[in-house]
């Protein structure tokens, strides 16, 4: 994802700029850029490279600019190969100069407009199209930048957040957003913007967060900040927790259980710019996404170990909204001589982009016959995100912990959107796909009242201190998550787990069930949920343990010693897996800390398989 950063005091601002730049590095970017107004000859100074930040700062050396104002850009590609031409920022006439996150989807019919106008395009972005678009804007109202902002992110449909300089207006800053990401950062006589806190952990720790169709205007000495329908708002001063941005585990025991922690915010970034006014914008998946998914006939899904739960999940998803879906380990695809389907659609999800199999899956699939190749990534500058044709990437940050968490539930949330898009093709209505976009929108809220459960799961977890074996079940689009929460407990506790659907029963794992064997079930309410709890009742009925995780809205008719019952909130059928994943990963982190194995390390592990 693109990183912003920009800044006006008294002080040169260069550094600042930089600094954030580095801080943003995690999002992933190709390209990066910088531009200034000397307040010495009162010109606009660009400076762009391909590549790391490292690299512009190095150019920096050689070429300085600075000034007390300016805009900085970290740049994934979208709409135009990785080269210093796209990069940002954009310029117009050498007066109007812009940073953009986000897509903007009539960027062909503006660019149009202005071509008819005039303006020459130097890039194949979308962006270029706002600096133009914010120049014609000045010229019509005499100069008056407010007044141009507000009607240019007017005639802008999409997701953005923005920051603008005019070379006329020395002493102002403009920053928009519109369904995706920007916050204020508060100095004493300077005021930064950015993407995130962390960009600015070293120049303030007070900031103020946009909200949706906020226009602000930015001094040195304050700010002003404007709602969608022009009328100024206040909004709330918050403090950042952690000064100087400190990296590690921030007071948790693990980094395991602090990235569980940070899954609300995650997936919320995940989202951002994504999801907008109950619609999936199909260009985040990159400017030709769209005519591709047009011709998508079926897909077939590729990962290992986590990554391939979440495309067991994501298979009920498509197929309940009409498109066929395969799945299938990777390490198996690649020696199997299976027959490809017209029109489908080759999908790879891995955390890191260099998982061996994976890759190899991927290289074999160019060879076989499919309509294209997407990749679901965590990590930018991967072998699976270079050598894939689509690329939508998950934002969880880095994950530290071995066994994957957050990872895992922004890839949920990215497959989410991917079957979103493909069921609007196969009749999914306007109405039905915007209840569907507001449950994504609450999932980071519903995600957080899970976490509340923490205290209640780590008493729970002392029933498996001393087991040697457990069971997971689970049906319909639970049974993968009944599989993640199992290899979980068996990966960090070293308690052989195991997970069947609850309709298997008695084909065969019934025999195992005694005392000594815990059976895990999570229970949201669906279609599904009288069947799974007349399979819960012959587990007690054979001695069994059940530990379950329940919809509030669930009455499992099941209580006593031998019974176990957490609840969550009322969780949407869209999004459950996604939600009920959260406490059997807390069950898997306390009972690993009871058993006092390496949490964050398991023995035999590595974070990233990079061999077969």
């Amino acid at each position: 994802m693109c990183g912003i950063v920009g800044a006006i005091a008294e002080r040169n601002v260069t550094p600042i700029l930089i600094e954030g730049l580095r801080r943003l590095e995690y999002r992933g970017y190709d390209s990066a850029g910088i531009v200034t107004l000397d307040s010495r000859d009162g010109r606009l100074h660009r400076l762009r490279t391909v590549g790391k930040v490292q690299a512009l700062a190095e150019r920096l050396r050689q070429e300085p600019v600075r000034g007390p104002l300016g805009i900085a850009h970290t740049r994934w590609a979208t709409h135009g190969s990785p080269c210093e031409r796209n990069a940002h920022p954009h310029l117009s006439n050498d007066s109007v100069a812009v940073v953009h996150n986000g897509i903007i989807e009539n960027y062909q019919e503006l660019k149009k407009e202005l071509s008819t106008a005039g303006y020459r395009f130097d890039s194949d972005t979308d962006t270029e199209v706002i600096a133009h678009l914010i120049d014609q804007q000045l010229r019509e109202t005499g100069g008056d930048l407010l007044a141009a902002v507000r009607q240019a992110v007017g005639r802008l449909t999409g997701a953005y957040s923005l920051g603008v300089i005019y070379r006329e207006e020395p002493e102002r800053l403009f920053a928009a957003r519109a369904g995706s990401p920007l916050v204020l950062g508060i100095g004493i006589e300077e005021h930064f913007i950015a993407s995130d806190v962390f960009a600015l952990a070293p120049v303030t720790q007070t900031f103020v967060f946009l909200e949706e169709g906020d226009l602000a205007e930015v001094r040195r000495e304050g700010f002003t900040i404007y709602d969608r329908d022009g009328q100024v708002v206040e909004r709330p001063l918050s403090y950042a927790g952690q000064p100087g941005g400190v990296v590690g585990k921030g007071g948790y025991r693990h980094y395991m259980l602090k990235e569980i922690f940070e899954q609300p915010a995650v997936v919320a970034e995940t989202l951002e710019g994504r999801v907008h006014q109950g619609r999936v914008l199909e260009d985040c998946f990159g400017p030709e996404a769209g005519a591709l998914f047009d011709q998508v006939q079926g897909v077939h899904i590729i990962a290992c170990g986590t990554s391939y739960h979440a495309g067991l999940v994501a298979r009920y998803w498509l197929e309940n909204l009409g498109v066929p879906c395969a799945v299938e380990v990777a390490s198996e695809y690649r020696y199997r001589h299976g027959v490809t389907p017209p029109g489908t659609l080759f999908v790879s999800i891995s955390q890191s982009g260099e998982t061996a199999d994976t890759l190899a899956a991927l290289r074999a699939a160019k060879e076989r016959g499919y309509l294209s190749t997407l990749a679901i990534c965590n990590v930018a500058a991967s072998s699976l995100v270079r050598e894939s044709a689509l690329t939508l990437l998950t934002r969880a940050g880095r994950e530290i912990g071995v066994a994957s968490t957050k990872a895992f539930t922004t890839q949920l949330v990215a497959l989410r959107l991917l079957a979103l898009l493909l069921g609007r093709r196969r009749g999914l209505s306007e109405s039905d796909e915007a209840v569907l976009a507001r449950d994504l929108e609450r999932l980071p809220r519903l995600l957080e009242e899970a976490l509340l459960l923490d205290g209640a799961i780590e008493r729970l977890a002392e029933h498996f201190a001393e087991k040697h074996h457990a069971l997971f079940l689970g049906r319909g689009a639970q049974y993968p998550i009944a599989m993640e929460g199992a290899l979980k407990l068996k990966e960090i506790s070293y308690i052989h787990a195991e997970a069947y659907p609850a309709g298997e029963l008695k084909h065969g794992p019934l025999a195992l069930v005694d005392a000594d064997m815990p059976v895990v079930c999570v229970l949201p309410k669906d279609g599904l949920l009288e069947k799974v709890l007349s399979n819960l009742q012959e587990v007690r009925a054979r001695g069994g343990v059940l530990f379950l995780f329940a919809d509030r809205e669930v009455d499992t008719h099941l209580s006593g010693v031998d019974t176990h019952v957490l609840s969550l909130g009322a969780v949407p059928e869209s999004i459950a897996p996604i939600v009920f994943a959260i406490p059997l990963q807390l069950l898997a982190y306390h009972a690993a800390v009871l058993k006092g194995t390496d949490v964050d390390q398991p023995r035999n592990l590595a974070k990233s398989v990079t061999v077969e």
